[in-house]
C-alpha cells in the first residue's frame, strides 16, 4: 500500500509541474515555451485555460490526498 501511495505521489507531483509551467505567465518566460504564447492568440479566458485551472485544482487535490495518506500510512 505505501508503495502504490508514493508512486501515485511521484506521478501528482511531476504532473503538477508539468500543469503549473502550462499556466500563462504574467510576464512571459518559461510557460510561453509550453503553449503559453498559442492560447493568448485567443484572447482572455478561454476554454482551454479554464480547463487547465481545474484540472491543476485536481492534481493538488489528489496530491494533497496522497501526502496524508501517505503520512498515516506510515504512522508508527
Amino acid at each position: 500500500m505505501t508503495i502504490g501511495i508514493s508512486i501515485a505521489l511521484i506521478l501528482a507531483s511531476l504532473l503538477m509541474v508539468l500543469l503549473v509551467l502550462l499556466h500563462k505567465g504574467k510576464g512571459g518566460g518559461l510557460s510561453d515555451l509550453f503553449g503559453g504564447g498559442f492560447s493568448s492568440s485567443f484572447g482572455g479566458s478561454s476554454v482551454v485555460e479554464r480547463n487547465l485551472d481545474r484540472l491543476t485544482v485536481i492534481t493538488g487535490v489528489v496530491w494533497f490526498v496522497c501526502i496524508i495518506a501517505l503520512g498515516l500510512v506510515l504512522k508508527p
